[in-house]
């Protein structure tokens, strides 16, 4: 099928075709106001002074009880290489549709995959959205083309890597678990990073359609450039969504950070007793991305799916 680029470039789409029209739901018509959002200063999180990094891990441990995401500042990625990673994104979505489409994956779990909307086999209507998902940890897969993606997305990724290694010590800290814990116990090492590219194209009618609804991520922790059964649900998993403009391409690039595929993902101990019963069964965490993927996104928690 068409991707929602080559529709538009085609100059066919005057109006919103009637396959991408969205029902809307309450959770689509949330808004945060920007200034309430969390703000985390990584530099205060990484510091040598005790105080300082004592304040920043009771602030991390807030936003991800209260909230379930946050804005990062002073992390470190330089925008040089945020600026360059985006324009290697679009220069991939620039390719043909014959260049593209040779990454075209059909399955879940496929190293490299090129698609549109979520999942066009069970999406009841089509988003305004082409994407790329690569899985880029412990192995890296990344297209050929264009010439230095493969490069660019390497560096980006390392730094991702290394910003979600120092914000789970936090995340630790704030759950009163020595600072590894997470990276120990879900072997993380050789844990699954994913990057996923989204280009919205410009949209003549956006209230008509979503880019995405509200859902929530199958990873630890996602890092957006522009979550979890562990915590047997302390910590939240957030509904989210992205919305299309009339005026411009909007891309954005997630990175998303879990543990090996074959790791069972379960409640910590530490966080079981008699009256906190467990909240969610066990799964592979291979099986959970693979049942997120594969379900329309209906705007509820994929973690509701396993709830006990």
């Amino acid at each position: 099928m068409l991707s929602v680029k080559e529709l538009v470039e085609s100059n066919r789409v005057r109006s919103v075709p009637s396959n991408y029209i969205s029902l809307k739901s309450p959770e689509d018509s949330m808004l945060y106001e920007t200034e309430n959002i969390p703000i985390i200063d990584f530099s205060q999180l990484t510091s040598s002074n005790p105080f300082e990094r004592s304040k920043a891990i009771q602030q991390l441990g807030d936003a991800c009880r209260d909230w379930g995401f946050f804005m990062l500042i002073n992390h470190g990625v330089w925008e040089t290489l945020r600026e360059k990673v985006l324009r290697a994104t679009k220069s991939f979505f620039d390719l043909s549709e014959e260049e593209k489409k040779e990454y075209a994956g059909e399955k879940v779990l496929d190293p490299i995959r090129y698609g549109t909307s979520f999942n066009v086999m069970v999406d009841k209507a089509l988003f305004w959205r082409d994407f790329l998902k690569c899985h880029v940890h412990p192995h890296l897969n990344v297209p050929s083309k264009p010439t230095g993606f493969s490069e660019t997305v390497d560096e980006y990724i390392k730094k991702s890597r290394e910003v979600v290694g120092e914000l789970l010590k936090g995340i630790c800290g704030s759950l009163g678990l020595e600072e590894n814990y997470i990276h120990e116990r879900l072997n993380l090492e050789l844990g699954a990073q994913m990057l996923i590219a989204n280009f919205y194209p410009p949209c003549p009618k956006p209230e008509l359609t979503m880019g995405l609804p509200a859902h929530t991520d199958h990873g630890l922790l996602t890092i957006l450039l522009q979550n979890e059964i562990l915590t047997n649900g302390k910590y939240k998993s957030v509904l989210h969504r992205a919305v299309v403009n009339t005026k411009g391409t909007r891309i954005s690039i997630a990175t998303a950070h879990g543990a090996p595929l074959e790791t069972i993902v379960g409640p910590a101990p530490e966080f079981i007793d008699c009256d906190n019963p467990e909240a969610y069964r066990a799964i592979k965490y291979g099986d959970y991305i693979q049942f997120q993927q594969s379900h329309e996104l209906d705007r509820r928690s994929c973690l509701d799916r396993v709830r006990i």
